[in-house]
């Protein structure tokens, strides 16, 4: 029995039933397909210089081959095109210590740019920002760099030493600027998960150099008592071209619309096949498979592809910021699939209850992680929350109330003994070695990780297209929305009578 006909049979159910037999749709959805969009992605890359960054051919030609498909399918596609600034490295950033013991440092390993630094060739001493906390501490958070006493007693024309923590990257990087300091290096904090290189956003652009440091390379510079060190960036930011695609079912309610979303764009230094072909291909091939299968849902399903995510989020950003506030009201919630298949992965689930993590949230969050979760648990896969820390799509949503969720496997953190207990894999390396850099290609993905990610994906999009209840709302509406998908599961299995 096809979905088609399983959908029928609920629409026409006296009772109300939201859960169905994902089985079908996951069968639909093969490996073999999404690795093909990968590899269109791959070829689209390596025809544009190797990347597909929002405001390159790259990304258009990566936007004309999901539209295509789509449209091939029987989908409308609307393209929402919008103007953000653009960030590019004209050449490699360089960072060496040349006063004590003279070091080399190397980019991605022991240093990065931030993005929307300013451009410069500097060599000046070294001085720490206030609020540095090097761990083990009894309050190991950091809020170095976060207000300006903190930098009382800069001598100008020094470069600013700041501890990652409590604020953004912008204000650290605003108030070392107005110290008068001619560059910054902003080092990891030092907490789990906040060890390594990072690349972070300083959602705008800052006329000084401006580079982050893994942990170890900026708690040895704090402790030395006088450093003098040359860096050198070279940054261009201008305004560029980009969009949004979106394309949505033709049923279901529209006052109770589930987004699920990627992002297209890769960063500029590589084509971006995990980053984010992975998710983006899972989500294309779950559209294509339920118009294949001929589902009806209840709710109206959106499925999105978001462009200059890796400029900060300023896809989804625009996208939210489109809707009116009853647009906003019927968005149920938001699904996020951003890098499902790395190499050493791990199941994240997005923390939607904070019950793990710092941060719950929105109301009715809860319940997507909830529906996650339980597949998980069905499938008999051990699972591990992940905050929302504002590092994708989702951000926008939740900064709007909506409820959010979605899956991760991991990016530049390293894998834990624990976890490659769990999970497999190697302990001590990145869940993606080849995060944001120029060998995140076509080979660059788990399989097997990938495909229990996307299936876990399918179950949860075809659930919440389904379901009768709503998600956001009170608590017990929230409890009751996941009450509801549990209960009508039992009612299908296979082609068949319960779940």
């Amino acid at each position: 029995m096809q979905l088609k006909l399983i959908g029928s049979i609920v629409a026409g159910c006296a009772m109300a039933a939201a859960g169905v037999d994902s089985s079908a749709l996951r069968k639909a959805v093969t490996m073999r397909a999404m690795r093909a969009h990968q590899a269109a992605l791959q070829s689209i890359a390596d025809a544009n210089g190797g990347t597909r960054a929002s405001g390159t051919r790259g990304f258009d030609a990566s936007a004309s081959y999901v539209k295509g498909q789509l449209e091939t399918a029987g989908y409308a596609v609307i393209q929402m095109p919008f103007k953000f600034r653009s960030f590019r490295e004209s050449s490699p950033s360089e960072l060496q210590q040349v006063s004590s013991t003279a070091t080399t440092y190397s980019k991605g390993i022991h240093f990065d740019t931030m993005q929307y630094s300013g451009a410069g060739n500097i060599t000046a001493l070294l001085q720490n920002a206030g609020g540095i906390v090097i761990p083990p501490a009894p309050a190991p958070s950091s809020a170095s760099g976060c207000d300006p006493a903190d930098f009382a007693g800069f001598v100008a024309g020094r470069i600013a030493l700041i501890q990652r923590g409590s604020c953004t990257f912008a204000v650290k990087a605003a108030n070392a600027k107005a110290a008068g300091a001619s560059a910054a290096i902003i080092f990891n904090e030092g907490n789990p998960g906040r060890t390594g290189v990072f690349i972070g956003t300083l959602g705008g652009p800052v006329d000084i150099p401006v580079l982050s440091a893994r942990f170890e390379l900026g708690a040895a510079l704090a402790a030395l008592s006088r450093r003098s060190m040359h860096l050198k960036t070279d940054t261009t930011s201008e305004i560029r071209w980009t969009s949004n695609l979106m394309a949505q079912t033709a049923g279901g309610r529209p006052d109770r619309v589930v987004v699920v979303g990627a992002h297209l764009d890769s960063v500029a230094e590589g084509p971006g096949i995990h980053d984010n072909g992975s998710g983006s291909a899972a989500i294309l091939e779950i559209a294509l498979q339920m118009k294949a299968l001929g589902i009806q849902p209840r709710n109206k399903v959106r499925f999105m592809w978001f462009g200059a995510e890796e400029q900060g989020l300023l896809g989804s950003q625009h996208y939210v910021a489109s809707l009116t506030k009853r647009q906003t009201h019927n968005i149920a919630l938001n699904l996020n699939f951003d890098m499902i298949a790395s190499p050493n992965y791990v199941r994240f689930v997005y923390d939607g209850d904070g019950s793990a993590t710092p941060q719950a949230g929105p109301n009715g969050s809860a319940a997507i992680e909830k529906v996650f979760l339980k597949y998980f648990a069905r499938k008999g896969l051990a699972t591990k929350p992940t905050a929302f820390d504002g590092r994708s799509d989702y951000g926008p949503f939740i900064d709007a109330g909506i409820p959010a969720g979605g899956l991760f496997t991991g990016a530049e953190g390293r894998k834990t003994a624990a976890e490659a207990a769990t999970y497999g894999g190697t302990a001590g390396v990145a869940y993606d070695s080849c995060y944001h850099r120029a060998c995140d290609t076509y080979a660059n993905n788990n399989r097997q990780g990938f495909g229990q990610m996307a299936d876990a994906a399918a179950d949860a999009v075809l659930q919440f297209a389904m379901t009768t209840s709503a998600v956001k709302g009170t608590s017990r509406a929230a409890d009751a929305a996941v009450a509801n998908v549990d209960s009508e599961r039992l009612m299908y299995k296979g082609s068949h009578l319960q779940r």
